[in-house]
């Protein structure tokens, strides 16, 4: 199973995970800009590195996230969110015009609820395969 996830990961990387974790270094990096945005910068890095290894990791909702966490991702989705999905989706269209891509081009498309509200979630191991749930 983690042979499978490794060979996986790879695939992604190579085909679209490096590409989509530079935008959201871009996001982390413009966040960080900002004093105020610091927190979002530090959830797009989270997301970064799922986004760059994401087979055999899933993200769960925290229960500690309350308000804040909400308000904080209709911010986000106002001036971040929205684009990152927006490359997901423009990323998964040509994987999906392949037959090697097409299970990536599913696992792009499941990216972008965590796109589109990070906070309040966190990346956790899991022991289930490429048909789990993201």
């Amino acid at each position: 199973m983690k042979l499978f996830n490794l060979l996986l990961n790879l695939l992604w990387l190579f085909f679209c995970g490096l590409w989509m974790a530079i935008g959201y270094v871009i996001a982390a990096v413009i966040c960080f800009i900002f004093i105020v945005t610091i927190p979002f910068g530090i959830a797009s890095l989270r997301i970064a590195g799922f986004v760059l290894w994401p087979f055999g990791r899933t993200t769960v909702e925290r229960p500690d996230a309350g308000a804040p966490s909400c308000i904080g991702n209709v911010i986000w989705v106002i001036f971040a969110g929205w684009w990152l999905a927006l490359a997901h989706l423009i990323t998964s269209i040509p994987l999906f015009l392949s037959i090697i891509g097409i299970p990536f081009g599913w696992a792009n498309l499941k990216l972008i609820p965590i796109s589109l509200m990070p906070l309040g979630r966190e990346v956790v191991p899991t022991d289930q395969t490429f048909g789990g749930r993201y």
